[in-house]
């Protein structure tokens, strides 16, 4: 037996590892599992090229509880090491640089990216154990196993042992404050989380199944006890897309998502080599009209190990809201925010799964329209996202993007730009598009707009005032306006203007009327010359105002919009026959007034509370 100093010339590393990540020191498991896999995928690899004799069969890795002796093991039965090995890889070569881990980060213990980077992945055992040991055993003839031991002080021994066949065997001696890693439970969780796509089968007990044994009447169902594997080692993403069907990227969804009861829409399947590594598969889910970017539903890994499920930096935020698996050897297993950032090889990630995606749906759009069209409520708001947020992505989805009338007509801008110029182009030249954002609320808007041959696009995207506002930026002479933000002929100005029954003397009496009664802090009146079989009043709401207080409300747009009270515009008819009884009735002419603005607030959803209760009154009142 010998003993020694593991070489590293501090005393201070084992209690900064013991302290490092404390909040995540689950991840131990993680880093001896990923070592396991190393050494078993190292052994296959030599056994293909010549380098090692035998055959590499059906190993898997092992995870074993001993309660009573307050231990973990994690058995391989990998390439194993030597004595000389032991020495080299876990005495020396595990520590290079680990003083200047100690200078450089002891006062950063909450940054992550200094295990994996500097070699400590075995060390971080030490988080959780009092004691660690090392029984392995190489895969080279007549090799003698060894044992190492050490407690977590710089001193360790190290000492033949008796070891049947190849492997490692690394048993945790857990420490007091860690007891909830001898909960089968607590592994199961840990096994879930980093290690159920790892490439080497994981065994972590046993479980009970049915067999059927016999024939024809003698056959019968037959319980017996087998390996409890807890991962996937082939899941979706290591396949070729050519050998998966529909079916098999469905079934993957629900392996990744248990309790997600409805398919995704589509698949994007990500496989590339040059100029980095990167495979994986995202799904687009459907999404609600409310934005609400649920993060934490694509999971990242480094060759089947999972890494994490922020992928902040990795993937666009607006592609954030799809789910699946993106997997990259060139993303180390710890990461930190800052890393990401800096990294060059992340942002040519981040850039080609922009385009992974823009060329999808470009290609659905292309190839299947019809279908494209069907699903395009629940993904618009992901693409409009997409194009506020990332240029490339813009320039790309203009060919894609689609906007729906309220007669389920799906146009690109391009398209509908061509089919509605020549009616919708106004006196000064400017294509107006007409929008509205609730069918129901603003159906007596578009039945008028729609009368007049106007084509009226649904845009009810919790986004869309952004959306419009660069859309317009974007395309000189051209501009969108809600139906409801004008009378109709106010929204497309043509050159014929109609004619007032009233003198302008009497507009100046009515408009008198009309502004004492109606408060002006709310509505501003505006005397127009519309058909007589117009409704008399006409409440709108101008289009620069709700839009600039919407764009406040979800983030952009002018500073303070969003704590402007409503305001709204008060068409009065005057070419209405209301407006004579108004102008000569002046016992009832407030009555009048008051009556068809509650009827207008009414068509605009505007009439609650107090006002509704008099409404009512005197409604019936003026029946009698």
């Amino acid at each position: 037996m010998s003993k020694g100093n593991i070489n590293i010339s501090t005393e201070n590393i084992f209690p900064i590892i013991k302290k490092f990540l404390y909040s995540d020191h689950e991840i131990f498991l993680r880093e001896l599992i990923s070592n396991a896999t190393d050494a078993t995928l190292k052994l296959k690899h030599l056994l293909s090229i010549g380098e090692a004799k035998g055959e590499f069969g059906n190993p898997i890795i092992e995870i074993k509880i001993d309660k009573k002796k307050k231990t973990l093991h994690i058995i391989d039965q990998g390439i194993g090491m030597t004595e000389e090995e032991v020495k080299k890889y876990i005495n020396e070569i595990a520590f290079s640089g680990a003083e200047e881990f100690v200078n450089k980060y002891k006062d950063k213990l909450g940054e992550t990216g200094i295990i994996g980077h500097f070699g400590l992945g075995f060390y971080s055992a030490f988080m959780v154990s009092e004691k660690v040991e090392i029984i392995t055993k190489s895969h080279l003839e007549g090799s003698q196993a060894v044992r190492w031991e050490c407690d977590g002080s710089p001193e360790y021994t190290l000492e033949p042992t008796e070891k049947e066949a190849h492997g490692t065997e690394i048993i945790l001696h857990i420490d007091k404050d860690s007891k909830e890693f001898l909960e089968e439970s607590r592994i199961n969780e840990l096994l879930r989380k980093y290690n159920r796509f790892m490439p080497i089968p994981i065994k972590h007990g046993t479980k009970e199944e049915y067999v059927s044994v016999g024939e024809g009447d003698e056959k019968k169902e037959e319980k017996i006890t087998v390996d409890n594997i807890v991962n996937n080692p082939n899941p979706a993403w290591t396949k070729k897309p050519s050998d998966l069907k529909d079916e098999d990227y469905k079934d993957f969804y629900r392996e990744l998502y248990p309790m997600q009861f409805e398919d995704p829409l589509f698949h994007i399947h990500l496989n590339v080599d040059h100029p980095f590594h990167l495979t994986g598969i995202l799904f687009f889910p459907k999404i609600t009209k409310n934005i609400d970017i649920q993060k934490d539903r694509i999971q990242l890994y480094q060759n089947q190990v999972f890494v994490t499920d922020n992928v902040e930096g990795i993937v666009p935020e607006f592609l954030q809201m799809l789910r699946g698996v993106i997997d990259s050897p060139d993303i180390p297993l710890n990461v930190s925010r800052s890393y990401l950032q800096a990294d060059g090889a992340v942002k040519k990630i981040k850039d080609h799964i922009t385009k992974k995606v823009a060329d999808k749906l470009a290609s659905l759009f292309k190839n299947e329209r019809e279908s494209f069209e069907q699903k395009w409520d629940d993904i618009k708001v992901i693409i409009e996202y997409g194009m506020l947020s990332e240029e490339k992505f813009y320039d790309k989805a203009k060919g894609f993007a689609l906007y729906p009338t309220i007669d389920k007509k799906y146009f690109t801008f391009d398209e509908l730009k061509e089919k509605v110029k020549d009616l919708q182009t106004d006196k000064d030249g400017n294509l107006v598009l007409l929008y509205a954002a609730d069918e129901a609320k603003q159906h007596s808007f578009i039945e008028k707009a729609q009368a007049k041959g106007y084509e009226v696009l649904l845009m009810n995207s919790p986004i869309v005032s952004h959306l419009l506002q660069k859309l317009e930026s974007d395309n000189e002479k051209t501009k969108f306006a809600r139906v409801d933000a004008d009378f109709v002929d106010n929204l497309i100005k043509k050159d014929d203007t109609k004619i007032s029954k009233l003198s302008d003397e009497e507009k100046t009496k009515l408009e008198g009327i009309v502004k004492e009664i109606v408060p002006v802090s709310t509505y501003s009146v505006q005397m127009e010359a519309l058909d007589s079989d117009e409704a008399p009043f006409i409440i709108t709401q101008p289009e620069f105002m709700r839009r600039y207080k919407e764009m406040s409300m979800t983030g952009g747009g002018m500073m303070g919009f969003g704590d402007f009270p409503d305001s709204y515009n008060l068409v009065v008819n005057t070419n209405h026959p209301l407006m004579d009884k108004i102008l000569n009735d002046s016992e009832h002419n407030k009555d009048y007034v008051n009556q068809a603005l509650d009827l207008a607030k009414l068509s605009q959803n505007l009439l609650t509370g107090k006002d509704l209760t008099d409404f009512v009154k005197r409604s019936f009142e003026l029946m009698k």
